[in-house]
């Protein structure tokens, strides 16, 4: 029996669906909407969470202020296709994402920028003499390979080791020397008093916050959630034709070569009776002298206006939930050596930052499923939904 034959049968017994895919988050989310709505496929999404969202639920506390229940998401991209695509399911919020960083007992602007320098150094350099200044103290580094390397090279030894080296040793729970360089490219240098946190053109929240976008993206009459649920107890009780998984390549093998490592976060957050705490939404802390490696007050993302403020801060850990892959060679072999275990599971459809082992942000992990959807329907010969 062929796969529409097979699918229209399972339908039609009102027994069965095209797709089970693991995983309410971006990938598992932005997947199911795409086959069911443009497609006209079934599908079952399941999560082990009790809510969709994944990490970026968002949920009103007990106070009724509402939080990102692990940890703060801004939302960025230069992709317009994904912006198009995001503003079915919400409006937007405008939002520019700015940072301070606790260092030498001041809050500066992180990234570094002239602001950051001249605060720190007590001096009034123009945008020209901070860059002969940063350029007197970098270090030539004959080939970047770590994220050590990239930032070293730029700013030098002194800048290195009062913004990056302790942040990243606590987040990422080994030294930069031993990190990809993607790790820290990712954060500019500046020699002007721009003080955003992103370059990218879009910059904005969903003004009824991610949660209700979700809600929005599933409800698709073609699309049944079942939350709570293990997808190891869900595979044996339902029919489906294929499978997308969204969780950790090495779990779906049993981790049968070994864990990939991952860094996972702790949160710890709290209601405060004032109306603000910071002065802005994020204040980072380098320093190893204290545990979290930032603070955000949720009232600058949202625009929520409200008699008290919410704050939380972030612990990185080496336990729990599985958050960021650790980019390292190793690390990248192995992973290697379990995409090749997936190539002979074509049945099989890894997505997102867990399954494909790569540090994406949101947009890069809608823009890739995007493509994947089209991809699967393409290679079944799919028609579009009228």
């Amino acid at each position: 029996m062929g796969i529409a034959a097979l699918s229209s049968e399972l339908q039609a017994n009102g027994e069965g669906f095209d797709y089970l895919i693991v995983g309410a988050g971006f990938a598992g989310s932005v997947m199911a909407e795409r086959l069911a709505a443009q497609y006209g496929q079934r599908i079952l999404i399941v999560d082990r969470r009790p809510h969709i969202g994944g990490n970026a639920y968002d949920e009103y506390n007990s106070d009724g202020l509402l939080i990102h229940r692990y940890g703060p998401h801004i939302f960025h991209t230069n992709a317009q296709r994904v912006v198009d695509y995001l503003s079915r399911f919400t409006e937007w919020r405008p939002y520019r994402h700015r940072v301070l960083a606790s260092v030498d007992g001041m809050l500066v602007p992180m990234p570094i920028n002239l602001t950051t320098l001249n605060v720190l150094y007590s001096l009034n350099l123009s945008p020209e003499e901070a860059e002969a200044f940063l350029a007197a103290r970098a270090e030539p580094v004959d080939e970047i390979r770590t994220s050590e390397d990239v930032v070293v090279s730029k700013v030098g030894r002194e800048l290195y080791e009062k913004f990056f080296r302790g942040y990243t040793r606590k987040q990422w729970g080994i030294d930069p020397s031993e990190l990809d360089r993607s790790v820290t490219s990712r954060v500019p240098i500046r020699t002007t008093t721009e003080d955003g946190y992103f370059n990218d053109t879009f910059q904005c929240m969903p003004r009824e916050g991610y949660t209700r976008m979700f809600e929005k993206m599933l409800s698709h009459p073609n699309i049944e959630v079942r939350l709570g649920k293990d997808y190891k107890e869900i595979r044996e009780q339902v029919k489906y034709r294929k499978l997308i998984y969204t969780g950790p390549i090495d779990e779906y093998f049993d981790h049968c070569l070994g864990k990939l490592p991952y860094r996972s976060l702790e949160f710890r957050h709290e209601t405060l009776d004032q109306k603000r705490f910071q002065s802005l939404a994020v204040v980072n802390y380098p320093s190893e002298d204290v545990r979290h490696t930032r603070i955000t007050e949720y009232k600058y993302l949202t625009g929520q206006v409200h008699e008290k403020t919410s704050i939380t801060y972030e612990y990185p850990s080496d336990h729990g939930d599985p958050y960021y892959p650790i980019p390292r060679p190793a690390n990248t072999e192995l992973f290697k050596r379990y995409q090749a275990l997936a190539d002979g599971h074509p049945e099989v459809t890894f997505a997102g930052r867990l399954g494909s082992y790569r540090y994406y942000n949101m947009d890069q992990v809608v823009a890739q499923a995007l493509v994947l959807a089209e991809r699967m329907a393409k290679n079944e010969g799919r028609k579009q939904a009228a």
